[in-house]
């Protein structure tokens, strides 16, 4: 297990309480566990917004519990689902000496409105900061067999920005991106609650994953078809915004750095809806131009200190980046001078020079500017939206698996998702001597590269078109159309 001291670092660098993080640790081994049962294989499927964060993008709202799809219905049984979650507790503490109590494990098999199977699971753990008396922090398990699944699950990495990653890393069996975008649709016009309207924002405003309307529609029809209800519209969910207004701070403010300001989100369900019945995406800016030999870094969480940031100021950058709010970084000048700055954060780069920066809008000078790294102090988050300028490059690329970049094969830099004690030395160390250059090409601009979340194969492209058709893979059997994913800009 690891140290208390490492989560402790890690809760202060993102701005949340450390039992927050030790949940998302112990997240991360729980799913480790469910993976390497050989029982549970091919009939759970992990979804949700845990899955989001877990599975496809990092610099997320942090989540509380896990949500499965069952497809067995002989598992759901408090019998079996005891078992088998002691055998996994045991496998846990093995690999990773977290204990979870077999004795205090809890499931409640029950039958919802629709005469279907679901259960719900409280797994109870003491992981690095948890108290060794009185009460146990826990886990929910969301589990239930009423559910259609519109698409072949996939195998993804599950983020664990932690030192005990075991080698290879996590894996988890979970929906498809375009699954888990339609399914929060459906959960948002059902229920509508802050996380549904936080995360479907969030989705249909990230540039990494570019789904088409269609595709999102097509399991939206065929969740709302299954559950026999209306397709959410604009009006319909209008008549929550009493209750998204009262519950927004306390369902949502405990997740994230910080809280985001309601209305951004809700302003955006029109522009959201009439993209999602046809119209066109909004056009996604396009990058502030990379200068000769620079380099684009997006590594992943807990890799950033070799950067000669204040790791507590890149994570609230990062995130303020990608909720669309603007930032204040406290900054010394040439001169020595001390001052404050209010920007909006675009990209962090390294120049040919081996200095990193961070590329930004200031918006007192109303003009492009760039910081060094190395002189930026702490940052806050503010509650000012911005409608970006350029595109967002803060984020880590969009697959968690994507491997160290070679010297010399990109311009955009993205060394994996496993925590490493030692990276960010090397990281330090590799940054002066310079990460690889950008390629050069006969063609104006930059180049787009696309991965297939179903086989892996990478497509390059001029334009920011995620669009894969139908194609053979490395293997050379046939792989079926899909969104790609963007890895890589060069």
């Amino acid at each position: 297990m690891i140290e208390r001291r490492e989560l402790m670092e890690l809760a202060q660098n993102l701005g949340l309480q450390p039992q927050v993080v030790e949940k998302d640790y112990v997240l991360g081994w729980l799913l480790a566990g469910i993976h390497a049962n050989a029982e549970l294989g091919e009939h759970w499927v992990f979804k949700g917004g845990t899955c989001l964060k877990k599975c496809y993008f990092e610099t997320y709202r942090f989540s509380e519990d896990l949500d499965f799809t069952i497809t067995s219905d002989a598992h759901l049984d408090a019998a079996f689902l005891a078992r088998v979650f002691g055998d996994i507790s045991g496998w846990i503490y093995e690999h990773s000496g977290i204990e979870i109590p077999a004795d205090r494990l809890r499931f409640d098999v029950f039958k919802n409105r629709r005469n279907k199977l679901a259960a719900e699971g409280r797994i109870y753990y003491r992981g690095p900061i948890a108290p060794r008396g009185g009460d146990l922090p826990r886990i929910k398990l969301d589990l239930t067999t009423d559910e259609v699944i519109a698409m072949p699950p996939v195998e993804r990495p599950v983020v664990h920005p932690y030192s005990d990653q075991p080698d290879g890393g996590i894996h988890a069996r979970c929906y498809a991106y375009e699954e888990v975008f339609g399914e929060k649709v459906r959960a948002l016009g059902e229920r509508a609650r802050p996380r549904d309207l936080y995360d479907v924002i969030n989705l249909f405003r990230h540039g990494d994953f570019q789904p088409t309307p269609d595709a999102i529609l097509g399991v939206l029809r065929r969740k709302c078809d299954y559950k026999g209800i209306q397709l959410p519209t604009v009006d319909s969910i209008r008549a929550f915004y009493e209750e998204l207004s009262g519950d927004w701070q306390t369902m949502l403010a405990h997740q994230l750095p910080a809280l985001p300001p309601l209305q951004a989100f809700w302003d955006a369900l029109p522009e959201f809806f009439a993209w999602l019945a046809g119209g066109l995406r909004p056009v996604m800016p396009a990058a502030f131009p990379l200068a000769e030999g620079d380099v684009v870094l997006r590594q992943p969480l807990g890799t950033l200190s070799g950067l000669g940031l204040v790791s507590s100021a890149v994570e609230i950058i990062r995130f303020a980046a990608a909720n669309r709010l603007t930032v204040e970084i406290d900054y010394e000048k040439a001169n020595g001078e001390r001052t404050t700055r209010e920007i909006e954060a675009y990209s962090l780069r390294q120049t040919q020079a081996g200095q990193v920066v961070l590329h930004a809008f200031d918006m007192e000078r109303n003009d492009h500017r760039t910081y060094r790294t190395d002189r930026i102090g702490n940052a806050r988050s503010t509650s000012r939206v911005f409608s970006p300028r350029y595109a967002i490059e803060l984020t880590p690329s969009g697959s968690q698996s994507i491997p160290a970049t070679s010297r010399g094969s990109s311009s955009s830099v993205g060394f994996g998702s496993s925590f490493d004690g030692g990276l960010g030395r090397r990281l330090g160390r590799g940054l002066g001597g310079g990460i690889g250059r950008p390629s050069r090409t006969t063609s104006f601009g930059p180049t787009y590269v696309y991965q297939c979340p179903y086989c892996s194969k990478k497509f390059s492209r001029k334009t920011q078109d995620s669009t894969l058709r139908a194609h053979k893979t490395p293997g050379g059997w046939d792989c079926a159309g899909s969104m790609g994913y963007l890895v890589e800009t060069r």
